[in-house]
């Protein structure tokens, strides 16, 4: 190993490498392209930095002057990306290392800058490094080593395309070494299209899946899944923990949920912004708040400190993404809870993620509202102020205490104070409460017939009410129900059926006038006929049959056929004389028509429009002359066709003059209509 690399090891307490980090520095692996599978959590970061540091460095322990990057590393997400550079800078500090960012969110004419400036690995997120590459921000003729964080992760965001174009930009000389938390199919096509003699690492942690998480599966009610996640935080009181959900309307609801409830508590989904997510990160690590709700795209590569507890308040799509959820907590050896909230429905949808992912829950049911309170005894009890000493400047206010209350009231006041800064937790109903519980044994039976069966309509749940009406019983009182073809058999307990027969009275009969018989024994069921199909009731939509008609040419009309509505004019004979019907005698259609004498009728002046006085009329036709009596007008001279003022004329076409208007003669507008 490297002398800087190692040093920087040694100041960040690592006394021992991980196995995975042991299993890419071994010696035959030097200079390869290497496959590796690892479980979420197992130092993968630490481990491609060291795997790396001898392709960058050579035999040297100082880097060069930054220039074009000598190494690209490729994470699916700006909060992953932002960890692996913050993990390399202290692991390259000692060699001088130079590094830089491209992710989504950012300004990316920062990062064109410090690009500019030169940096020996560039850290980056798919999409964004595809467009420096495409503006040629970026050169990465001199890259000698591209890692892929994540690489399943980035698959199933849909960055395909991305990864292969920035595989096929970088130069062929390249190591290419990709880390997976599963190695599906898609994901050894990509190494096979990109890697040259691939090594492939799995280590053995990978074999026993996260074993450093206790996982626990939790039945709860329907209706009590957010009560059994407020009692599940309450229980565990881990110091940070994060809540999966599958939507952002239910991180929105539990986050508000949370908040009311006390808890600190910060979302993380989609819709926010790159500063809110960094604001949100930042309040988790430095403790300002305690519970995280996220979903998996939006939670995908953070890391998290001291996260002790992963709750699943809805199951997962798949057994990848529990391993995902699961794997922020139980890391580099710190053991962690994966709490999976199961309705009683979902059981067997659990039970399938569970065997997909290979891993093995205990199941039991959600933390009752006793078991939080006494969970909080025991930490109250465990606290190790108990065993301090009186400070001095406790002592004062301590002498005062004792001095004016008894123990009782200290203890009684101090137990207040506790439980006042925690949130009280939730009752919850059995897990099994919506099930269907087992019937009990009926016991010693009478069997009753009834003279209403399945031609008649009988159902049980008519039947039913109408025994306990007529009989005096209850439902309890009443067994099986066996509806046959003409008749209908019912049990009924035998301490009830002394009441049942006086109820009925000597008729026997029910309030719609069924008659009740007693039976000596049970009737034999198997002997009855099975009842079938009803049968089908008459009536509804019938198809009539079709009758194929034979062929028969129709005869062509001697003239056409008249129109419907109106008869045509009958023919009369030669010299006839038609009586005309003045309008005035139609049928009215709207209003009355008026009869006016012909006198009255006077025939309109039908004068031609050009022989009309001159006046504002101008003359249309050449030889028109006006009438006598009106003024004539004066010729006007003849427009100039240079003249184009006041007036719009079209591009590209020549100016016509204006008729009747001289060079510079306003037009006349026309009155606007009233």
């Amino acid at each position: 190993m490297i002398q800087p690399l190692s040093d920087a090891l040694a100041e960040r307490g690592y006394e021992t490498l991980t196995p995975v980090q042991t299993a890419v520095t071994a010696p035959e692996l030097e200079g390869r392209d290497l496959l590796v599978s690892a479980q979420t959590g197992s130092g993968k970061t630490v481990a491609f930095g060291l795997a790396i540091g001898t392709t960058l460095l050579d035999d040297a322990t100082q880097f060069e002057r930054a220039a074009a990057p000598l190494a690209l590393v490729i994470a699916p997400t700006r909060e992953l990306a932002l960890q692996v550079k913050r993990e390399l800078a202290w692991l390259y500090a000692k060699a001088g290392v130079v590094m830089a960012s491209c992710v989504g969110g950012m300004d990316m004419r920062d990062e064109r800058r410090a690009l500019e400036r030169g940096a020996h690995i560039v850290v980056a997120t798919p999409g964004r490094l595809r467009d420096h590459i495409q503006r040629g921000s970026i050169d990465l003729s001199q890259a000698r080593a591209v890692v892929l964080d994540e690489a399943d992760e980035m698959l199933d965001l849909g960055f395909r395309e991305d990864l292969e174009f920035i595989l096929s930009e970088a130069p062929e000389t390249r190591r290419t070494l990709l880390f997976s938390a599963t190695v599906p199919a898609a994901i050894a096509k990509l190494a096979q299209s990109y890697q040259k003699d691939a090594a492939r690492v799995t280590t053995t942690a990978e074999k026993s899946q996260h074993a450093d998480i206790d996982y626990r599966a939790m039945a709860v009610a329907p209706r009590d899944a957010e009560n059994a996640i407020i009692n599940v935080l309450r229980y565990f009181e881990a110091p940070t923990a994060i809540v999966f959900c599958n939507t952002r309307a239910m991180v929105n609801r539990l986050t508000t949920r949370f908040s009311n409830r006390g808890f600190s508590v910060v979302a993380l989904s989609g819709e926010l912004t790159q500063n809110e997510r960094s604001h949100a990160l930042q309040a988790m690590r430095d403790g300002r708040a305690r519970v995280c709700v996220a979903t998996d795209v939006a939670a995908r590569g953070i890391d998290l400190p001291n996260l002790e507890l992963v709750v699943h308040a809805e199951l997962p799509n798949n057994h990848e993404t529990l391993l995902h959820r699961s794997g922020r907590t139980g890391r580099a050896g710190r053991k962690g809870t994966s709490a999976m909230i199961v309705p009683a429905k979902l059981r067997r949808k659990a039970e399938r993620l569970l065997q997909g992912a290979k891993v093995k829950a205990s199941w039991g049911d959600a933390p009752s509202a006793d078991d939080v309170n006494a969970r909080d005894e025991e930490r109250l009890f465990a606290d190790p102020v108990w065993s301090e000493p009186v400070s001095d400047g406790e002592a004062g206010l301590v002498g005062k205490l004792t001095d004016r209350f008894t123990p009782e009231q200290l203890a009684a006041a101090y137990a207040r104070l506790f439980r006042q800064r925690q949130s009280a937790p939730e009752d919850l109903a059995p897990s099994g409460s919506d099930a269907p519980k087992p019937r009990p044994a009926f016991g010693e039976s009478v069997w009753f017939s009834v003279s209403v069966g399945r031609k008649d309509n009988a159902e049980p749940r008519w039947l039913l009410p109408a025994l306990c009406r007529a009989g005096d019983l209850t439902k309890d009182d009443i067994g099986a129900i066996r509806i046959q073809q003409n008749a209908s058999f019912v049990e009924i307990a035998k301490p009830r059926v002394d009441g049942f027969l006086k109820a009925l009275g000597t008729d026997m009969k029910l309030d719609d006038g069924a008659r009740v018989t007693r039976l000596e024994q049970a009737p034999d069921f198997s002997t009855m006929p099975r009842p079938g199909k009803p049968p089908r009731k008459e009536g509804g939509f019938k198809k009539k049959p079709y009758e194929k008609k034979a062929y028969e040419p129709r005869e062509a009309p001697d003239a056409p056929a008249p129109k419907s509505g109106k008869a045509i004019s009958e023919t009369r004979p030669e010299g006839a004389v038609t009586e005309h019907k003045p309008s005035g005698d139609r049928k009215p259609k709207g209003k009355p028509a008026h009869n006016k004498k012909p006198s009255d009728q006077k025939p309109k002046d039908q004068k031609a429009r050009a022989q009309k006085p001159g006046g504002k009329t101008p003359f249309v036709k050449g030889d028109a002359k006006p009438s006598q009596g009106g003024k004539p007008k004066r010729p006007r001279p003849a427009g100039n066709p240079n003249d184009t003022s006041k007036r719009f004329v079209p591009p590209g076409k020549s100016v016509k003059p204006r008729v009747g208007k001289g060079a510079g003669a306003t037009p006349k507008r026309a009155k606007p209509k009233r």
